[in-house]
């Protein structure tokens, strides 16, 4: 809680992706919302793109409890819920420059957009649809506008939806009308969004916000200047995490104690999990858990070596030929474990990560990247791994970590001795986009497949660029340069629009203004898809679904939640998590394939179902299980790790060797014992999940 609490007298939060979303978050907010007394809440104000009738009927279905006022329409309506009315004397102002009739003749002109149904409309905003649209070409949109003698506001958000509204009619605009209307002055008003079309909330001087860790990048470019309280959690838990930081409730709730009602949840996934699935966890499961929690510290601290964490513990493991190289502190590897391990405080644990991104920093090459591994016995980097091939994706790790590691800490000291070389990385990376179009190309073999065959663009790396640009905006933004930090986060705005576009193959009409469709652009009219695909060159494309990939994609805030379910419904119908948490990649190649390497057969690792065609690993478990959970099926997960946990514990040589891949159709452990990365992952699920020993006790 901040040092002066301020006394919260209007409550005034987005809906979709904010309150509502995640059907247990939500829950959890009606459940503490409605246990506030009348006389201690402050009051509650809906401030939405949806109209006021739609948001009666999730009020009605139970969904939300009822409000003070709604604004809807993006600040075009505004409702008074006690009394039953609109505030009638709030649209005299909204009249200056509107002419529906004249918006909608401009819009029909503009290539590539598409009619909102009409329950998204009403007179004062003219709603469109339009994909993955650049600022460029909303200017466009904007000055054919003011051509036409309108003076009005263009909200884009979620990189599809285009309303267009009356000058006076913002969400913030309207939420000021009203405070000044009840009287309440700014520094007693909260406000919480997650998209573009908020940022005018934030945007009024004096009002306290709270962000969503889920919070799309034209949100986090547009409050840059802004002191916001930024939560670790998404959605409705993470409001509630604000309204907790701003003393408006007490604590936060435990999921475990507020779940949603099986009865509650969508038919479809009611039918899609057994009824295991959907149970809690027994006394024998949650004494399962804290026994791998601390089998998995056990792992983690046969790890420490003086250059920071190892891939894999060097007193258990023999290591011969190029097997010699996991005598190393890997970046990729480095960076995961380290990011995994912020919720513990413990000396040695934390001093394992200082070290892991001084030893990987340290040895930064003079153009910026970073290297591949450190080599423990003699400190000399490597920045090339199988095949003498660079390794893209380590900087945009140890970039990721860093940032972490520095909004864990607050250590600004580490921030501005490091901030040249985490600079240079950043430029370093941003040479391997060279047509600029967004996207990085990656040679063969590049990233962490080092044995396998995808190249150009590829998702796993996409996705990680994406948030890097995030991250090292968030660092300029810790360094008070708000117009740079800007400029990341607009960058990753596109960068997650040409992913989107790239990468989620759809039969819908394409923009014709926007670039020429590329070969592979051409050959997704074939065909939808429900999950980002695994790569795209210029001349071809891969249709398999790079789990990894897409389970980051939604971590990271790249996927909103409507297409992370999709890829959920698919990944849990085929079964990647079979026989443990989880397979890599779907469906496996093999031999004939035009996919096929003859490489594949080195050291038989990536035959099929081995390593990474189809392996299972524990590290992309830990993931899997937090991606689960953060689509609200809180039980779900619980059984996941519970699984996970049941993976770790098998061995080659004993138990509990949290082991580093594991056969895709046998089941049993394959790679190397005691692996960082497993461990940690899976600590990190289960600080997440609320499963640590900590919590558990607290629950018995």
């Amino acid at each position: 809680m901040p040092a002066a609490a301020p006394r919260i007298r209007l409550f005034s939060s987005d809906l979709d992706g904010t309150l509502i979303g995640n059907p247990e978050s939500a829950h959890r907010f009606h459940t503490v919302w409605s246990a506030l007394p009348r006389n201690r809440r402050p009051l509650l104000v809906y401030n939405s793109g949806r109209l006021v009738d739609d948001v009666r009927r999730l009020v009605d279905e139970g969904e939300l409890p009822a409000p003070d006022y709604v604004i809807g329409g993006v600040g075009t309506e505004i409702y008074d819920w006690n009394a039953g009315k609109e505030l009638k004397d709030f649209y005299k102002h909204l009249a200056h420059g509107w002419d529906l009739k004249k918006i909608r003749a401009v819009m029909t002109r503009v290539d590539g957009v598409r009619p909102q149904p009409a329950e998204f409309l009403n007179d004062y905003k003219s709603s469109w649809f339009l994909d993955n649209a650049t600022g460029e070409r909303l200017d466009e949109i904007r000055r054919a506008l003011a051509t036409a003698g309108l003076h009005v506001n263009l909200v884009y958000s979620s990189q599809r939806d285009l309303d267009v509204v009356p000058h006076a009619a913002t969400k913030g605009g309207t939420l000021r009308w009203l405070m000044d209307r009840l009287g309440i002055p700014a520094h007693e008003v909260l406000v919480a969004g997650d998209t573009g079309n908020d940022s005018s909330m934030f945007l009024v001087p004096g009002v306290n916000g709270i962000i969503p860790d889920n919070a799309m990048p034209e949100l986090l470019e547009a409050t840059v200047a802004v002191t916001c309280f930024q939560s670790p959690e998404i959605m409705a838990d993470g409001v509630l995490d604000g309204l907790r930081y701003f003393g408006v409730i007490r604590e936060r709730p435990s999921p475990a104690a507020t779940g949603l009602p099986i009865e509650s949840m969508e038919p479809r996934y009611r039918m899609l999990f057994s009824g295991e699935h959907l149970a809690g966890l027994t006394s024998d499961d949650k004494q399962l858990l804290r026994t791998a929690y601390e089998r998995a510290l056990v792992a983690v601290r046969k790890n420490i070596t003086p250059l920071g964490f190892s891939a894999c513990s060097l007193d258990d493991n023999t290591v011969t030929g190029t097997d010699a190289n996991y005598r190393s502190v890997w970046a990729r590897d480095g960076a995961v474990t380290l990011t995994s391990l912020l919720a513990i405080d413990d000396a040695d644990i934390r001093a394992a990560c200082l070290q892991t991104l001084e030893t990987l920093l340290g040895s930064i090459s003079p153009t910026g990247q970073i290297p591949a591994n450190v080599r423990i016995d003699d400190g000399v980097p490597d920045y090339a791994g199988v095949g003498n091939i660079c390794s893209i994706d380590s900087g945009l790790w140890v970039i990721i970590a860093f940032h972490n590691y520095i909004a864990r800490t607050g250590d600004m000291e580490l921030l501005e001795r490091s901030f040249e070389r985490i600079q240079r990385a950043m430029n370093w990376l941003s040479a391997h986009d060279s047509n600029n179009d967004g996207l990085l190309e990656v040679p063969e073999a590049g990233d962490w497949t080092d044995l396998f065959g995808r190249s150009y663009n590829v998702l796993y790396d996409e996705v990680l660029w994406f948030r890097a640009n995030i991250c090292f905006g968030r660092l300029l933004e810790m360094r008070g340069d708000f117009v740079r930090a800007a400029d990341y986060l607009r960058w990753a705005r596109h960068i997650r629009a040409r992913v989107l576009e790239v990468f989620w193959p759809s039969t819908a009409p394409r923009d014709s203004s926007s670039s020429p469709a590329s070969f592979a652009e051409r050959q997704f009219s074939l065909g939808d898809t429900h999950y980002l695909i695994a790569e795209v060159t210029p001349f071809a494309f891969n249709w398999r679904c790079d789990v990894l990939g897409n389970v980051l994609a939604f971590l990271t805030n790249l996927l909103d939640i409507d297409r992370a379910r999709q890829a959920f419904d698919f990944m849990w119908g085929v079964g990647v998590n079979q026989p443990w948490p989880v397979s890599n990649l779907y469906p496996v190649v093999q031999s004939g394939d035009p996919d096929w390497r003859a490489y594949y057969t080195v050291n038989l690792l990536n035959l099929p179902h081995h390593y990474h065609n189809g392996g299972l690993w524990p590290f992309i478990g830990g993931m899997w299980v937090r991606f689960v959970r953060r689509l609200g099926f809180h039980d779900v997960a619980c059984r996941e790790l519970v699984r996970l946990a049941e993976a770790n514990r098998l061995g080659r040589h004993g138990e509990w060797e949290f082991n580093e891949w594991i056969h895709g159709q046998t089941g049993r452990p394959m790679g190397k014992a005691y692996q960082a990365w497993s461990a940690a992952s899976f600590i990190r699920a289960c600080h997440e999940l609320e499963a640590d020993p900590d919590h558990l006790d607290r629950e018995d």
